[in-house]
């Protein structure tokens, strides 16, 4: 058995790496297969996802646009559709441009929900041109070609960072991995509009050589270290591991994780906006918020005032 303290990181490294790689990386955190990424593993994982409709690993890329448009009339139809799980503005009423952010997923999903608004082909059209691994199984049913009339640029990130609060608040994504017990990602999976990747206690073995052949448990803060409070919660994880690791001799990890309980670690990929992520602290950092859920949130929210100041600044944590 191993404890370990709850803790988070901010996945800066991922906003380095191509999209292909962060889905690949944030996908394999659900199976705890890291060590399988090499300079060939990418694409193959990500049409493996794909042809098997697990949806969800294609929101942990996002991107912005530019779109120009040559009519009102292209924007009106656009907009006529309510496009659903994108951030779009408008920054300037007088000119025939839109600012679009969404996932990977937000944007297959639009092409395939509205194929012929001829915003959303020429915006389909860039993409699959720029990022064909992404619309391989779209292309041969529908087929991708430029519109006239709609012109797409892809915008920075560092452009993005440098967009006015309001916007910047609502095009600027950023990924969080918390490590910490299942008490709190029960709760955390709750927040609107937000993606999640987590750890599957469904197909990871934690007797295999990889997890240490042990189950890891979060210290929990409630008990002080010594207490008698600990000795029964730390007695009861040990009976746990020893159940769970009998029962996988002759279960499966879905059957044998039937015992495991709230307190076992595990990992989760929050992935939101900063106007999301200012939600998600003014409701989990207060004395109201569960304790284990304030344990990170409380220093996350200091990091990121550091960082986006112009956001962040009016909250306090306690």
């Amino acid at each position: 058995m191993r404890i370990v303290p709850a803790s988070f990181t901010i996945l800066d490294e991922l906003d380095r790496q191509s999209m292909a790689r962060r889905i690949e990386f944030c996908g394999r955190l659900c199976y705890k297969s890291e060590e399988k990424i090499n300079a060939d593993s990418t694409e193959p994982f990500i049409r493996k996802v794909m042809e098997h409709g697990h949806n969800s690993v294609m929101e942990m890329a996002a991107l912005t646009l530019r779109v120009r448009c040559e009519t009102e009339a292209i924007i009106d139809q656009f907009l006529a559709i309510q496009p659903k799980f994108l951030q779009l503005d408008r920054p300037d009423k007088r000119e025939k441009n839109l600012l679009l952010s969404g996932t990977v997923r937000a944007f297959r999903e639009l092409f395939q929900s509205h194929p012929n608004v001829k915003l959303i082909k020429g915006v389909t059209a860039f993409l699959a041109g720029r990022y064909p691994l992404f619309f391989f199984d779209l292309a041969g049913r529908r087929g991708f070609l430029a519109q006239t009339g709609v012109e797409v640029e892809k915008i920075s990130l560092a452009e993005v960072e440098e967009l006015s609060a309001d916007l910047l608040a609502k095009h600027r994504y950023l990924a969080v991995r918390f490590v910490t017990n299942r008490a709190v990602t029960h709760e955390i999976v709750r927040h609107r509009p937000c993606s999640f990747l987590q750890e599957s206690q469904r197909y990871c073995r934690y007797s295999q050589d990889k997890f240490g052949n042990e189950v890891t448990f979060i210290k929990p803060l409630f008990f002080a270290e010594g207490s008698e409070e600990y000795r029964l919660w730390e007695r009861a994880m040990v009976e746990t591991e020893r159940i769970y690791l009998q029962l996988l001799t002759t279960a499966s990890p879905q059957a044998a994780r039937t015992v495991l309980p709230n307190s076992c670690k595990t990992e989760i990929i929050v992935y939101a906006n900063l106007l999301e992520w200012l939600h998600i602290f003014r409701l989990r950092t207060t004395r109201a918020a569960e304790p284990s859920m304030r344990e990170v949130m409380n220093p996350l929210l200091i990091e990121m005032q550091r960082r986006y100041p112009i956001i962040f600044a009016g909250i306090q944590g306690e």
